[in-house]
């Protein structure tokens, strides 16, 4: 008779050949690996086959900003990324890192580099201070000298891919370090069938975070610039990724006018209409508001719009939005969570207005002490689906009612039914075996 041991071992190999897929020998090449039929909502429609059909001229390596930039506008080059880039069939490989906040000739840039019109960080604080300025917005020029300097970070950071894209890291250390890929097309003309996988996205950050002394109790420094946004975007799969804080992780910034000096916006924000989307066997870790699904409550447009799948994913270090989801109904299966030693913790899951989550076999490993019904934030959604999710540390029954201990302690009440029920779930395992297998095998691998 077999161990447990070895029943978990056998399982574990297993579902290692699952999410891993033989990148070396037999020359195979992972650049032109296309969505399984049945890999979550970018699996409907079209599909998402990225760039797995170009042509010899269209397969390129990046090992730089200004590459990378070419890359995307069919080799040509440009200071800025263009806001049309290139539709055509394209296969980017990235090796080692690729620093956004770099000059022309690849000299990294430092946040005082973008100062212009007499902008300082500390003219700021010393004319806005609320103590001098009171509590309006902050006009005048040395706010138009942050919005300018902002501008040029802007055009360093964003970098702007287009349609039928393939952007995949060579070897597990490939990394876009302060890079905003922003992927946008529009109501009429939607970007579409783009892959993002292989690649370690670090320290996106904004150097001229916007001040409103009325957001909040005492006000909050507010940033532009994820790693990835998506807007008017159709048909991604983004896979095997890691997106961290470091050298600007919260803990380490300082806090102006009494509040976080906040440089970061989201890790990966699904907005503005876009639709089937799958993103699995990541990392998200060290950050605070990681992942926004609609934008707006008033956002018409999204209504039948925002679907989304998130599976076989760690979040780690996250304090909120792991997603917060508007409109969308999004899947949420295998996914873990690791709450343990997070501080700024407010919520994981939010059901925002018509959001339709269904949410299966999720793992989240707290402390002893964590009360169960944070996981569940309600921002005026009324009912989700969630069932085999289990919660490790915490002395309770599992599977557990999540539902339930959300109701216990909150009023209104949140309905059980998401109405509807997905059909595409590649890969989905019980949540014990998760728990093993994601943690092991999520984020970039070597090939």
């Amino acid at each position: 008779m077999r161990t447990t041991k070895n029943i978990l071992r056998t399982f574990c190999l297993a579902a290692a050949a699952v999410a891993a897929p033989a990148y070396a020998g037999h020359g195979y090449d992972p650049g032109r690996e296309i969505l399984h039929p049945e890999d979550g909502w970018a699996a409907s429609g079209s599909g998402v086959t990225g760039g797995s059909a170009a042509v010899a001229t269209q397969v390129y390596t990046v090992t730089n900003r200004a590459e990378l930039i070419a890359a995307l506008n069919n080799g040509v080059a440009s200071s800025s990324s263009p806001s049309n880039p290139s539709n055509e069939p394209k296969i980017i490989y990235v090796k080692g890192t690729i620093d956004a906040n770099v000059d022309d000739a690849n000299q990294p840039l430092r946040c005082e580099d973008y100062y212009t019109d007499g902008y300082t960080l500390d003219a700021f604080l010393a004319t806005y201070d609320p103590a001098v300025w009171g509590d309006a917005a902050p006009s005048g020029a040395l706010e138009d000298a942050r919005l300018a300097s902002r501008n040029r970070q802007q055009a360093r950071v964003r970098i702007r891919p287009g349609s039928n894209t393939t952007i995949i890291g060579v070897g597990s250390n490939a990394t876009f370090k302060g890079a905003w890929l922003d992927i946008r097309g529009s109501a009429s003309a939607p970007r579409t069938n783009l892959i993002i996988r292989n690649i370690t996205f670090r320290d996106t950050h904004d150097c001229f975070p916007e001040w409103d002394p009325t957001d909040g109790e005492n006000g909050s420094w507010n940033a532009l610039y994820d790693s990835i946004s998506l807007r008017d975007t159709t048909n991604v799969w983004i896979n095997h990724n890691t997106f961290e804080d470091r050298d600007t992780a919260d803990s380490k910034l300082p806090r102006h006018f009494g509040v976080l000096y906040q440089v970061h916006d989201g890790l990966l924000d699904i907005t503005n209409a876009s639709d089937l989307v799958t993103v699995s066997w990541n990392r998200f870790r060290n950050h605070d508001k990681m992942m926004l699904i609609g934008s707006s409550d008033s956002a018409a447009a999204d209504r039948g719009k925002l679907r989304v799948t998130l599976h076989h994913n760690v979040f780690d270090g996250i304090g909120q939005r792991a997603p917060r989801v508007r409109f969308g109904q999004v899947h949420l299966y295998n996914n873990y969570y690791d709450l343990r030693g997070t501080p700024n913790y407010q919520y994981s899951w939010g059901v925002g207005i018509e959001s339709a989550i269904y949410a299966e076999e999720n793992v989240f490993v707290a402390e002893r002490n964590f009360a169960i019904d944070r996981i569940l934030g309600r921002f005026n959604g009324t009912a989700l689906s969630a069932s085999g999710n289990l919660v490790v540390g915490p002395r309770v029954r599992n599977p557990v009612d999540l539902i339930g201990a959300y109701n216990a302690a909150n009023d209104p009440d949140l309905g059980y039914d998401a109405g509807w029920v997905p059909v595409l779930n590649h890969q989905l395992i019980p949540a014990w075996a998760a728990g093993l297998a994601v943690p092991l095998l999520a984020g970039p691998v070597r090939w």
